[in-house]
């Protein structure tokens, strides 16, 4: 979804605020989908070499998932709707004060709050025609250069807003505690 739009991006990078972004993870040896997806990710970084630096941690555990929950500014999540597997990674991030900037799919549904606990891509989905890409894609751009990166270059007390929002509200209602109060009520009383 990121890279649909390659000359949309690097205008981006030029015209809102320099970035970057970090990619991270693997697919099993059977995964076609997934080892396709990783080779776009590499076509992409290529295209837009010289103006905005990609990178991409190979083989993601638990020890890269750390560094990297505790260590970025925006927590990114694009799956297609509904196809989010659980996001628990975003989770993570917020507990250490990173806004998710994700699809309205698995947690994030419950979990956003849009400029306090992060930001939603939320084009519409049409009954008609399902979910549409090209929509969402225009919703992460647009909110990429008119709210994300200006408020974090221009307006640093609105972007520790949203940090202090992920910790304070998502920090504190995903947890360990209560998804094991969850299954235990709604699954095995």
């Amino acid at each position: 979804l990121l890279f649909s739009d390659i000359e949309r991006l690097q205008w981006l990078a030029q015209e809102a605020g320099p970035f970057q972004i970090i990619f991270a993870g693997k697919a099993h040896p059977r995964d076609s989908q997934g080892k396709d997806l990783i080779r776009r990710i590499f076509q992409a970084r290529e295209a837009v070499k010289g103006n905005i630096k990609v990178a991409y941690l190979a083989n993601y555990d638990t020890w890269l998932a750390r560094l990297l929950t505790g260590g970025v500014d925006v927590w990114l999540n694009t799956p297609q709707p509904p196809n989010e597997a659980s996001g628990t990674s975003g989770m993570k991030a917020a507990l250490n004060g990173v806004p998710s900037f994700s699809t309205l799919d698995g947690w994030w549904l419950e979990g956003y709050i849009e400029n306090i606990t992060g930001w939603a891509i939320s084009a519409p989905v049409s009954a008609d025609h399902g979910y549409d890409c090209s929509a969402d894609a225009d919703c992460l751009y647009t909110k990429l250069e008119k709210v994300i990166i200006p408020m974090y270059y221009r307006d640093r007390q609105a972007f520790c807003k949203a940090m202090y929002g992920a910790i304070a509200l998502n920090g504190s209602f995903f947890n360990t505690q209560r998804m094991v109060q969850q299954y235990v009520v709604k699954a095995y009383l």
